[in-house]
């Protein structure tokens, strides 16, 4: 569990302050009372300590840097530390802090964070905690973000064969044969991304929004011209997509053959967590595809009903195609596109009660991949 220190009240009439000094950095152990930075303010200098004991996970300030009350400033990763404590075991003291980070180095990391859980599965988490702080909370407790909130990119494909066909069906379009050779995408907005149960604010602009049901996954270790061979060593897991879509907006730009653009960056929701390839091992069939169910209810009712298996372009070969000339890095998602019947552009409106409205639940489940839910507000 991750516990964020932040600067405390500076005083009277003290607003800010200016970092002279950083006494702490990332992987360094402190003690509860440790000085973490120096403060020079107008009035003062003043040494902060921290609340807590544990290790350095990430400094989020340098020196010259000016502070007000409630910066962060670090924060401490209280399991890795209990291990360490209970265990005299520091094998997990490096571990980084977020999924981002451990994804620059997937392979290491990963079998660190799973012997790690194999520690704790011996223990009551929920009982054990460092300085009165918990190891671990409830889920339902938590706010889930999506797995990686800050991708560098987000690329969208647009993979799955029955959507595709609808879709330009309703443009008046025959099958690009071109489609069938290449997986193309685009790039979506990595900076509006929402997780399971955030609230979506309805987008200006639009009387026609959309859900998508799609699925992706989160690039591990990062590279560039990977070949469709060696990308399964680049996945670092799947996770559920929702790629909100304003279709009117959406149609404007793309009658001009660009786009989309503003019908789709306002928002996508992933969750609710990134599930590791390891544990859909037996979900694959001999022809290599991936048999997992998806569904889509509004203000639950059914609408949507697909499976991953009809997925035409494989990851690997987004992969492939994504990393050509470029960089992939840890942490980038690629979705799949809409599978079939996954979105009321293509089951049309007047089937199945209209585009969604304010207060409309959207709640997208794929086969052990969980359930990821948003509220439109």
């Amino acid at each position: 569990m991750i516990k964020e220190i932040k600067l405390p009240d500076l005083g009277e009439g003290i607003d800010s302050a200016e970092v002279s000094e950083i006494k702490v950095s990332k992987g360094d152990s402190i003690k509860s009372d440790d000085t973490i930075i120096v403060l020079e303010s107008d009035k003062a200098s003043m040494e902060i300590p921290s609340d807590y004991s544990g290790v350095v996970s990430k400094v989020y300030v340098k020196s010259g840097d000016n502070i007000s009350p409630n910066d962060h400033i670090i924060d401490i990763v209280h399991a890795s530390n209990w291990v360490h404590q209970s265990n005299n075991d520091p094998s997990f003291l490096d571990i980084p802090s977020s999924l981002k980070d451990a994804l620059e180095n997937w392979v290491t990391n990963f079998e660190k964070i799973k012997k790690l859980d194999e520690v704790l599965s011996g223990y009551d988490v929920l009982s054990a905690s460092v300085d009165e702080y918990q190891v671990a909370t409830l889920e339902t407790k938590v706010k889930l973000l999506s797995p990686v909130p800050t991708p560098q990119s987000f690329r969208d494909f647009y993979a799955f064969e029955q959507h595709v066909r609808s879709a330009r069906k309703l443009r008046g379009l025959d099958m690009h044969p071109d489609w069938f050779k290449i997986p193309i995408f685009y790039f979506s907005n990595p900076v509006a991304l929402y997780g399971h149960k955030a609230e979506i604010p309805y987008p200006t602009g639009t009387n026609e929004l959309d859900f998508e049901l799609e699925f992706a996954i989160i690039i591990a270790n990062g590279g560039s011209n990977i070949s469709v061979n060696n990308a399964k060593n680049f996945i670092a897991g799947y996770t559920i997509c929702n790629d909100w879509s304003a279709r009117d907006l959406q149609r404007e730009e793309m009658a001009m053959n660009l786009g989309p653009a503003k019908g789709k960056d306002f928002a996508t929701s992933f969750g609710p967590y990134m599930v590791t390839p390891d544990e859909l091992e037996n979900d694959w069939d001999e022809n290599g595809k991936l048999h997992l169910r998806m569904t889509c209810h509004v203000n639950d009712k059914l609408v949507s009903d697909g499976n991953t298996n009809d997925l035409y372009h494989s990851f690997n070969k987004m992969i492939e195609r994504a990393s050509m000339n470029t960089e992939l890095l840890p942490g980038d998602y690629l979705g799949s596109g809409t599978v079939g019947t996954g979105c009321i552009l293509e089951l049309r409106p007047e089937n199945t009660g209209g585009w969604i409205k304010k207060g409309d639940v959207v709640k997208m489940e794929v086969e052990r991949l969980g359930i990821l839910e948003n509220k439109i507000v």
